[in-house]
């Protein structure tokens, strides 16, 4: 029997977007190299060899992103226990929403996500570096 999808992404992003701050891409570029704010880049390690990177930003695939917050975790990242606001972005803004919406209500604060991502990023003149 096929599956019957009721819930579709398009769905979550737009619930997580109302819970959720979501930064033009031009206030999250006037926030980047302050010492009080963290950015999360969410890509794929493919992505960020391929696009690039915003420069001083810290990697954490979607996928570990739970398990780097929570500070019971095995996994646990020390940049999450930072007392400093966290900054999500992906390609486009849609898995940015669902990670900040995730990361919020696991506690972190303060959260935001790029509205646009990355793609938004670069076509605004934010800067991008590529790993050499």
């Amino acid at each position: 029997m096929p599956q019957t999808i009721t819930t579709h992404v398009a769905d979550l992003v737009a619930e997580a977007e109302r819970e959720i701050e979501t930064l033009p891409v031009e206030a999250a570029i006037a926030l980047h190299g302050r010492d009080d704010v963290v950015f999360v880049d969410l890509r794929d390690p493919r992505e960020l060899d391929r696009e690039g990177r915003v420069p001083g930003a810290f990697h954490c695939p979607r996928g570990m992103l739970e398990f780097w917050i929570d500070d019971k975790s095995p996994y646990h990242k020390a940049v999450f226990a930072q007392d400093k606001r966290f900054v999500f972005f992906c390609a486009a803004g849609a898995r940015s929403a669902l990670s900040t919406q995730a990361a919020q209500r696991m506690g972190l604060k303060p959260v935001a996500h790029v509205a646009g991502g990355f793609g938004a990023w670069k076509t605004a003149g934010g800067p991008v570096e590529f790993k050499v």
